[in-house]
């Protein structure tokens, strides 16, 4: 999935694994969109001055990345294909 448009189906199902699936690749999208800003403001390429510091840009990739693995992991014990 590359755009956030399309984990809304999943996003509305009813079944707990379609919205967990929607859930990783909505975090997923962000958190490349983040890291691909990061890498640009680092290279000097961004076309925007960010307002906040690239620090916290960094620990909020972190914490994305973090969730991220743990929702793999949640997800290989329960059996969920992501």
């Amino acid at each position: 999935m590359k755009d956030l448009i399309d984990t809304v189906e999943l996003m509305l199902s009813n079944d707990y694994k379609e919205r967990f699936i929607s859930e990783y690749y909505q975090t997923e999208i962000r958190y490349n969109k983040l890291h691909e800003m990061i890498v640009r403001y680092e290279a000097n390429t961004l076309d925007f001055e960010p307002k906040c510091s690239i620090d916290i840009l960094k620990k909020q990739a972190s914490y994305m990345g973090d969730y991220l693995y743990m929702l793999e992991v949640r997800a290989e014990i329960e059996g969920i294909e992501l």
